[in-house]
């Protein structure tokens, strides 16, 4: 086998591998002697066909996966040899087009390199830390929101209207051509007006009833409901208001700590509190890490692959466009051109991707099998019901894994950079926090 260098400009790498007949030969005659003694034909003892027989009946069969081998081979001793990793995969490709059994092979490969990483000075990387304490303002101002979210109902005047929110408590009979139809009918039925909870139009008829008042609902079911029967028909909801109610936000007592599942109001601060500065020190990692990746991108500088720039930038711009076409969910849409602009931000993306690839490799960070279940279990709480499936999907799949593990990856690397960085605490305002994190949005 032979290895002869064709291009080396930039990072940008030529080869061709030659084969030869005899070598090509003899990886046929090994694979044929591994498998002999499995091998039954007609005449012969298990074992004991002829090594001339055997290679006259399956030898074709088998010298397309002996050429594969060898050259999948050639490949990993070259890189193994040279210490160069490719980019992407190499584009390999046989120059002999009249190539028939018994001829050398002739491969062309071609690859672009991935570069050497200069070496950091982590130590020399100063970064701010945001601090932001959960005060008694913000701790009062979450609890108000809480109780919102646990509102209550209370009895609205005799005589008052019902407004879209309100509860309405009422009886109700209904009927498709004049006939009650199973699961039609309830008693003492509570219902916010405005929850979407009944078939369209109906909530829409019951705002304005009042305490006491009778009123027909008249419904049509929607084409696709759930029971065939009911699907399409027209119904007549015989409705008796019982009461109407207006929604008010909970009281601050322990009954509303109890339903959160504190022991007191006291206890309820105290979590909210707690909730609050994890959620702070959230946000704040967020800004931090974001100005250590601009630290790095400002000082580290190297030649990068423009096959992978390339796909980058083509990935950010197909991304870009269906954030901003949104009622477009599969790919049947014209070619997607990619500006300066998503280049420069491959461009950056690709270096700090590199670099941190090349940190996290020199320090040994790894993502362990339960950091891999966990962020697994995170996932499938998209989709209730199905765990199981997503679980065995992810498996499966992976391209899908290594989605999930680059994430956990970088951000292992990141905290193992913050641990050599320079770090200064920095008191400022939940005000301010906020801002620091809305401008990592819009950049």
């Amino acid at each position: 086998m032979q290895i002869t260098e064709t291009l080396k400009e930039g990072l940008k790498r030529g080869y061709t591998i030659k084969v030869t007949a005899d070598e090509l030969d003899g990886k046929v005659n090994e694979k044929l002697v591994e498998a002999q003694p499995e091998v039954e034909m007609k005449g012969f003892r298990k074992g004991k066909v002829p090594m001339a027989l055997l290679k006259k009946q399956f030898g074709p069969r088998i010298l397309g996966e002996a050429m594969q081998e060898t050259i999948d081979g050639a490949m990993a001793k070259h890189f193994e040899d040279s210490g160069e990793r490719p980019a992407m995969q190499p584009d390999m490709k046989m120059t002999d087009e009249d190539w028939k059994e018994g001829d050398d092979i002739n491969v062309d490969m071609s690859y672009e390199a991935l570069p050497d990483i200069p070496e950091v000075d982590l130590k020399s990387i100063k970064l701010d830390k945001l601090v932001v304490k959960a005060d008694d303002e913000a701790v009062d101002e979450a609890l108000a929101n809480l109780a919102e979210t646990a509102q209550d109902f209370e009895a609205r005047k005799k005589g008052s209207k019902a407004k879209d929110g309100d509860q309405v408590t009422f009886d109700f009979l209904g009927k498709v051509d004049g006939e009650a139809f199973e699961g039609g009918a309830a008693e003492d039925y509570p219902l916010v007006l405005g929850s979407n909870s009944f078939i369209p139009g109906f909530e829409d008829q019951l705002v304005g009833v009042k305490a006491g008042e009778e009123k027909a609902v008249t419904v049509t079911f929607p084409e696709d409901y759930q029971a065939e029967n009911l699907a399409g028909k027209e119904a007549v909801f015989d409705c008796n208001v019982k009461e109407v109610k207006q929604p008010v936000a909970a009281k601050l007592d322990d009954e509303l700590a109890k339903k959160f599942g504190a022991d007191d109001l006291a206890a309820l601060k105290v979590q909210i509190g707690e909730r609050l500065e994890a959620e702070y020190v959230g946000a704040a990692r967020a800004v931090m890490k974001r100005g250590l990746l601009d630290a790095l991108d400002d000082i580290v500088t190297f030649e990068l692959p423009p096959s992978l720039v390339e796909a980058e930038a083509g990935q950010i711009a197909h991304s870009l466009w269906h954030d901003e076409n949104p009622e477009v969910e599969g790919h049947d849409h014209p070619e997607i051109e990619t500006t300066d602009e998503h280049t420069k931000l491959a461009t950056r993306r690709v270096r700090l991707g590199l670099l941190l690839a090349e940190l996290g490799q020199k320090a040994e960070v790894e993502v362990t099998d339960a950091e891999m279940t966990q962020a697994m279990m995170n996932q499938a709480r998209q989709y209730p019901g199905q765990e199981k499936q997503f679980f065995e999907f992810v498996q499966q799949n992976q391209q899908m894994q290594q989605q999930m593990r680059a994430p956990l990856f970088e951000d292992k690397v990141v905290d193992y950079v913050f641990e050599l960085a320079e770090i200064s605490d920095k008191e400022i305002s939940k005000d301010d926090l906020q801002k620091a994190v809305e401008a990592l949005e819009e950049e």
